[in-house]
């Protein structure tokens, strides 16, 4: 599904280490997301803390990606969208 929000996102830089906000307050990540609006790293919804989440609630950022090694694909959160590489579709 295609969807307005991806179109103006950047594609994601890559993998990234920890999420930012877990390592201000000591807590443990699953898997990690990271904004296509301000690169902001959060940890994904199997967290305690579901930081990625409550990140594009507080700033309205619409879309994240998967910031896992080998992973290549977003979430947009106003749509409820899996977004693919058009080479997965």
């Amino acid at each position: 599904m295609a969807c307005a929000h991806a179109a103006d996102a950047p594609p994601a830089p890559g993998p990234a280490t920890a999420c930012e906000d877990c390592l201000r307050t000591g807590g443990q990540w699953v898997h990690l997301r990271r904004c296509l609006t301000c690169d902001h790293v959060g940890c994904c919804d199997s967290s305690p803390h579901r930081h990625a989440t409550a990140h594009a609630g507080a700033t309205a950022h619409p879309v994240v990606a998967s910031a896992e090694p080998r992973e290549h694909w977003a979430w947009c959160y106003p749509d409820s969208a899996l977004l693919l590489p058009a080479s997965q579709l």
